[in-house]
């Protein structure tokens, strides 16, 4: 059985122990190999001194580009639902003395930011594993501003998909598509 399938035959949307570390393990090769990331988080439009929200931040492979971008006087919240992705997050801003990254394990789909606080939330490669859509996308609502944007991607599931569950959660309206991402502002 494949990650992709352990993934899709779990009752509960945390990937277990053993498929976080493989997880990781094949980011780390497949970054070491493909150098895209920095070049597709320029896509994004972050900016010095914004607060980003890495929604599902795994291992942190987007977390440390954006509070590079964001500088000393920006924050990035790390949020995932793992024990194990927070843990990477942390060892990752000591070793690198990095004080604008504020790491956030939450349970199902209410964190502890606050009302309207980011600029941005990016939801990269998990929405396709969210089981009730428009109860998270209201969540991540709830902590965007008004202006403010949401950068989400397909992850496993077609572009199709991912635009109903958005349509269909009344909450965000898509504003750009590219074959990386879909751009939305708070409806």
């Amino acid at each position: 059985m494949g990650l992709k399938d352990n993934i899709h035959k779990r009752e509960t949307e945390k990937m277990s122990e053993k498929s976080f570390k493989m997880m990781t393990f094949t980011f780390k090769i497949v970054d070491f190999i493909f150098r895209y990331i920095d070049k597709r988080v320029r896509k994004f439009g972050i900016v010095e001194g914004m607060t980003i929200v890495d929604y599902g931040c795994g291992p942190g492979r987007y977390t440390i580009r954006f509070a590079k971008l964001v500088g000393q006087s920006g924050k990035v919240y790390a949020v995932d639902i793992h024990e194990l992705a927070i843990e990477a997050v942390k060892s990752k801003m000591e070793k690198l003395k990095f004080g604008n990254i504020i790491p956030l394990l939450v349970t199902g789909y209410k964190s502890d930011i606050p009302n309207n606080v980011a600029d941005m939330v990016c939801a990269i490669d998990m929405f396709f594993i969210i089981k009730q859509p428009t109860e998270f996308l209201k969540e991540l609502k709830r902590i965007t501003k008004k202006e403010g944007i949401l950068i989400i991607d397909d992850g496993h599931q077609s572009r199709s998909e991912t635009k109903e569950k958005i349509l269909n959660s009344e909450v965000w309206e898509i504003i750009e598509e590219t074959r990386d991402h879909l751009k939305c502002r708070p409806r």
